[in-house]
């Protein structure tokens, strides 16, 4: 069995396994949750390191500070939903119709939720904490679906603690800053075809789909982060917000990648390739992406004003490759990816019914960073077009309370996946039907 052969597929084996690994962290990384505010959510988040009385302008803008009225705090949750079906076929490497159901529905319902605090100290200095969900993206496919060997579960989350300060010049100019600890964690799996692999390797009694096996991928890191911003206020009505988000580099160092081999491949591979496909430990470097954000509020009346916002955030620096570091005899692998860097833009407005009331909305739109030529099945991300409202309750001077709903108008983004040594072989062709909603709601209490 120790063929030239048998040693060439299997290791093409090896690196079509670490290649389902990077897209895995690569294109959950590529998800970035602006959703940390309810009264921002009501109008597409226009005015996000700008606009007064929100105090996750801690998070974005620490410098925003100066907009807030004295020591408070404030909770904010949010439920996105997403859904993600997928309409297609698949092909076996010889040509056949790939067997399997379309997955079901690979999308989610998940919280998202954000706190924050806020206290003066003396006439210009201010200090505050937020916790925050800047990334996060989940899918999770029906086992056994017509793409499983390109994917099955893909988990990632990153919560920040950050803590931040700020100095106001005067009163229209103002500078801040934070430091964050950001806590990543991934899950990713998908299926191995084994059966392809050693049947191409002329190894008697395999044939493709006939030995399934399984690859199921851990880890998290802790990393440290930091945001710069200003606020300058050319007059009383008017307030320009310019910040900073610097990338987070994680390298983790102890995760876990457990291989599931059903039997008969198991002791092919145990004589082919000693040491390989076993459940190992394993290294990799994710770097979360900057960003940049500029922001401008204005009051055209005591009741009236608008927003606008532009982010741009550099996904192509942070994933030009990710190298894969296993602990056993598995051989690294060094991939690179085409994500482009990407830009967020919205315009929004409030306007005050009465001293109680505010209504908000917004519109938005939000690029996404992958293309169609690298587009995958862990997240069939597309670019997408916010609508958003919301609605503020002030019962009281200590007490405010805020809603908001946003609904992602998306196109039906393509997958084209060609048959690799990364899925053995397997193509799955096919379009996705991406729907999205998220609501929100806050509550702020001041001392």
């Amino acid at each position: 069995m120790q063929t030239a052969s048998t040693l060439a597929r299997v290791t093409a084996l090896a690196v079509g396994i670490a290649g389902a690994l990077a897209v895995g962290h690569v294109h959950a990384a590529a998800f970035q949750l602006k959703e940390n505010s309810a009264k921002g959510l009501g109008r597409a988040f226009a005015g996000s390191g700008s606009a007064a009385g929100d105090a996750s302008i801690i998070a974005v803008n620490p410098a925003g500070m100066r907009q807030l009225d004295g020591t408070l705090v404030q909770g904010d949750l949010s439920a996105i939903s997403f859904k993600a079906e997928f309409e297609g076929t698949g092909r076996k490497p010889t040509g056949q119709p790939q067997t399997g159901g379309d997955g079901g529905d690979a999308g989610m319902i998940a919280p998202v939720p954000a706190a924050y605090f806020h206290m003066p100290i003396g006439e210009k200095a201010h200090f505050g904490v937020s916790l925050t969900a800047p990334f996060g993206f989940k899918t999770d496919y029906d086992n056994g679906w017509v793409g499983r060997y390109s994917g099955l579960k893909t988990d990632l989350k990153a919560i920040d603690l950050g803590f931040a300060a700020s100095y106001d010049v005067n009163p229209y100019v103002s500078f801040g800053a934070s430091v964050f600890v950001e806590h990543l964690t991934i899950e990713l799996s998908n299926n191995i075809d084994f059966g392809t692999a050693l049947a191409q390797s002329r190894v008697p009694g395999f044939a493709p789909g006939s030995a399934d096996g399984k690859l199921t991928m851990e880890g998290d890191n802790n990393a440290v982060g930091w945001t710069v911003g200003g606020l300058f206020s050319p007059n009383d009505d008017t307030h320009i917000g310019i910040s900073y988000r610097s990338k987070v580099e994680h390298k983790i160092t102890g995760g876990d990648a457990t291989f599931d081999v059903p039997p008969p491949a198991a002791q092919v591979l145990a004589v082919a390739q000693p040491g390989r496909f076993v459940t190992t430990s394993g290294k990799a470097t994710v770097t979360l992406p900057a960003s940049a954000t500029i922001s401008v509020t204005h009051n055209f009346t005591p009741r009236f004003t608008m927003m606008a916002d532009v982010t741009r955030t550099a996904w192509s620096t942070a994933f030009d490759s990710v190298t894969i570091d296993y602990g056993s005899a598995q051989p690294d692998s060094v991939l690179d990816f085409s994500y482009r860097d990407t830009t967020f833009a919205s315009i929004g407005g409030d306007y005050k019914l009465n001293d109680t009331v505010t209504l908000r909305a917004g519109v938005a739109y939000d690029q996404t960073p992958t293309t169609d030529a690298h587009r995958d099945v862990r997240v069939p991300d597309t670019s997408r077009k916010w609508l958003s409202f919301g609605l503020g309750w002030t019962p009281s001077a200590n007490t405010e309370y805020n809603f908001g709903y946003t609904h992602l108008f998306t196109s039906d983004p393509n997958v084209n996946i060609a048959g690799t040594t990364n899925n053995q072989g397997n193509s799955l062709q096919g379009k996705y039907k991406v729907r999205g909603d998220v609501l929100a709601a806050s509550f702020q209490y001041k001392f």
